[in-house]
C-alpha cells in the first residue's frame, strides 16, 4: 500500500465506520498518546525498565500502526499529501546531510 492509498483507505474508513474525523486538536492529543504507548514499549523492550504484569500483551507493531493511523488522519484533515511531504523531507535531509553523517566519527 502506498502512502496515497493509505490516506484514501483511512479516509474511507473514517467515513464508513468512524462517522467523522475527530477534531484536529483531539487527533493531535491522540497522536501524543499513541506515541507515548510506543515509547513505553521501547523503554521496556530496549531500555532499562521492566514490563509490569499488565504490559504483557503489548504489541509494538500495533502501536506503531496506531501512530500511523492518527498521523494519516491529521494529514487528511489538514490537506497534507504525505507522499509529497515525505519526498520533500528526504530531499531536504539529503541536501543538508549529504556529507554530515559520513564525516561523523561517532557513526564509524
Amino acid at each position: 500500500m502506498t502512502l496515497k492509498e493509505a490516506q484514501h483507505t483511512v479516509d474511507n474508513w473514517i467515513k464508513e465506520v468512524g462517522v467523522r474525523y475527530f477534531s484536529e486538536l483531539t487527533n493531535t492529543a491522540m497522536l501524543m498518546e499513541e506515541v507515548g504507548e510506543v515509547a513505553r514499549i521501547m523503554a521496556r523492550s530496549y531500555g532499562d525498565q521492566s514490563f509490569k504484569k499488565s504490559d504483557e500483551a503489548v504489541n509494538l507493531a500495533d502501536e506503531m500502526a496506531d501512530v500511523l493511523f492518527v498521523l494519516i488522519c491529521l494529514a487528511n484533515q489538514t490537506g497534507v499529501d504525505l507522499t509529497e511531504a515525505l519526498q520533500a523531507n528526504l530531499d531536504k535531509k539529503t541536501k543538508r546531510d549529504k556529507d554530515r553523517h559520513h564525516n561523523n566519527p561517532k557513526l564509524k
